[in-house]
């Protein structure tokens, strides 16, 4: 397995000639905190002795080769260096380290195994190969090991090295390896029937049955664990899968050149090939497969390339061209499986940002159908997902976007689900199927539209969207307001916060889900009751920016106008008209906005009124001052 001294002084393009015939494997290692991740890769490495300090540059080169080039990855791979990480208590979030064999080419994603890092092992995961699972042989199967062993067959793996590590620590015991595989199968009866797994028992720090089979365990007649990666088969299914590329960038450095660049995520292409666009559904034919080292008459899955078409045709980052004959299917709805990255709990009916192949899309995500047990694999009653948990529930999309099934081709059914307001990594979903109703459901034209039914009124219509804490007064404000609004023969609406949990929003509590559902309701209600050319004036406390900014992006411009009722927390705590507060300090009301649960203030109100120096009648004329002035009464 040693890579020949000649070859180390040869240049990059021979040495790369020599590699270009090997196959790539991709392969994951995970487990738990001190399982010997970092070991093992150290002495795989280290035994096959095939990283040389001159080769490091030629090694970069090939791993750009191979389209790595914007991954962190780290080629100082030698024991020491890994030790050094432990001991310096690096975090890596995921760590790609290259090196090869005279057999094939690897690339490992190394992550770390603390629990609330599980999130970097599920990125790693989801383009690899292989799952080495390492246990440790004096703890056995943990949970830890149940949790990466179903994430990552939920991801696509189905070969995994059930890796039983430090079996110097109990004395290479066959007894303890046989019982850890016993349990571990049993678990992994209940993933599914394709899932291939090898058990292999050895000791990362001695060496045994890594490159080669270890004498202290003479009752072992499998692979090593090298062995087995240059054997174990590499799935071409993204070869054999119709051809899909998602439109990264849109080149066009003149008017004669327009080209649209992306990776081949699965299929073959070439010039004369019948291609559709999507979600537009435009079609046309491939005219050059164009690189930096000429144009290529075949690209395949895993290709980076430029593609021209022969038609001018709408076309623009974050679609997907596809081939014609078998393209995918277009929706805004689907049935999802969701791992939840956050500390930060999902909230059901929120807005979140869906980071697509290189589309970026808005939608919401519904209540959970039930989460996943991962001890048992069962199915249990959710109403949210909290962190390093995995469930089943349905999404909604503000537009359609191109999708193939997860399970048939991962690039096209995985996607990252991102905060909007900070950006932060939320969670990552698989896609299963899309909802019927999305395509059984279309918006019915009317010929009375929103504005002949204001102009009806003779009024523009409006949302004066009233947010503060509890006792701060919105209701007492949104009231006079109404009333003199009613006296200048306006057509208005009130919807109360209290008023409207009486009926529609009975079933739900206080929890910051609920809250999140309770806003989305009253935003989707008073955008109706907008189009019906009213002036809806909502008095809500809304806690959270994220659902006033969802109910402001329902409304066309210019029509919603956050007031912020600005009372400090000790103010309306004195008030306490409805002795809310006293509960709440008291532990006989949970979940009290001020107390144990956020209130977050605007930052960019149309109107903050201060209730301490301004009376309620006070309060009310200044907001009717503000609308007369933009026009809107």
């Amino acid at each position: 397995m040693r890579l020949h001294d000649d070859l180390i002084a040869q240049d990059i393009g021979a040495y790369l000639e020599a590699h270009e015939h090997k196959s790539l494997l991709r392969f994951i290692t995970c487990g738990s905190v001190d399982d010997g991740k970092s070991t093992l890769i150290g002495r795989m490495l280290y035994d096959s002795k095939m990283i040389y300090e001159d080769q490091l540059a030629n090694l970069e080169a090939d791993s750009k080769k191979m389209g790595t080039q914007g991954k962190d990855i780290d080629f100082a791979l030698l024991v020491d260096g890994l030790a050094a990480e432990r001991e310096q208590g690096i975090t890596i979030d995921v760590a790609y380290r290259f090196f090869s064999t005279q057999k094939r080419k690897f690339i490992v994603a190394d992550t770390p195994g603390h629990e609330q890092y599980t999130r970097n092992m599920a990125t790693g995961a989801s383009t690899a190969d292989v799952a080495i699972l390492l246990i440790d042989a004096r703890r056995g199967v943990l949970t830890q090991t149940r949790r990466h062993a179903f994430i990552t067959y939920s991801l696509g793996i189905r070969h995994m090295v059930l890796a039983i590590n430090k079996m110097d620590l109990v004395n290479y015991d066959k007894a303890v390896f046989d019982e850890i595989t016993a349990e571990f199968m049993a678990f992994a009866d209940e993933l599914g029937p394709d899932l291939e797994i090898e058990p292999i028992p050895m000791s990362a720090l001695k060496g045994d049955n890594i490159t080669a089979p270890g004498g202290n365990t003479p009752w072992y007649s499998g692979p090593s664990l090298m062995e087995y990666l240059e054997t174990v088969p590499v799935d071409d299914a993204r070869r054999n899968a119709p051809f899909r590329m998602p439109v990264q960038w849109v080149n066009r450095p003149n008017l004669d050149f327009r080209g649209f660049s992306g990776q081949i995520v699965s299929g073959t292409v070439k010039p004369g090939d019948r291609v559709k666009t999507l979600p537009s559904a435009k079609e046309s034919r491939i005219a050059r497969i164009v690189t930096m080292d000429g144009d290529l008459e075949e690209a395949m899955a895993g290709q980076s390339v430029t593609l021209t078409l022969e038609d001018e045709i709408d076309c623009s980052r974050g679609d997907v061209i596809v081939t014609a004959e078998n393209p995918p299917e277009v929706s805004d709805q689907f049935q999802v499986r969701l791992l939840w990255m956050s500390e930060r709990p999902l909230l059901p009916g929120r807005k979140y940002i869906f980071k697509i192949g290189a589309k970026q899309v808005r939608g919401t995500i519904n209540a959970p159908k039930y989460a996943i047990d991962i001890n048992t694999l069962g199915d249990e009653p959710a109403r949210t997902l909290e962190l390093n948990e995995f469930g089943v529930t349905t999404i909604a999309l503000d537009e359609p976007i191109a999708f193939d099934p997860y399970t048939n081709i991962r690039e096209m059914g995985g996607f990252v689900i991102i905060d909007r307001l900070n950006y932060d990594t939320m969670g990552m979903g698989l896609v299963d199927f899309a909802l019927r109703r999305a395509s059984n459901i279309h918006w019915q034209e009317l010929d009375v539209d929103r504005v002949g039914l204001a102009e009806q009124k003779g009024q523009k219509p409006a949302i004066l969207w009233f947010t503060g804490l509890s006792g701060s007064g919105k209701s007492t404000i949104a009231n006079i307001v109404q009333k003199r609004l009613y006296a200048m023969g306006r057509h208005t609406f009130v919807l109360d916060g209290d008023n409207v949990r009486h009926g529609l929003n009975r079933d739900l509590g206080f929890t910051d889900s609920d809250r999140v559902e309770n806003i989305r309701r009253i935003s989707h209600v008073a955008r109706l009751m907008a189009d019906a050319g009213l002036i809806v004036l909502v008095s809500f406390i809304s806690p959270f920016r994220s659902e006033r900014q969802m109910a402001r992006n329902l409304t066309p411009e210019g029509e919603f106008v956050e007031i912020f009722i600005d009372t400090p927390l000790e103010v309306a705590e004195e008030r306490d008209v409805k002795g809310l507060y006293k509960k709440a300090r008291a532990g006989e009301i949970k979940n009290f906005t001020g107390i144990d649960s956020p209130y977050e203030p605007p930052l960019n109100p149309e109107i903050q009124i201060g209730t301490i120096e301004k009376s309620a009648e006070d309060s009310a004329e200044n907001i009717l001052a503000w609308l007369r002035e933009k026009g809107i009464v």
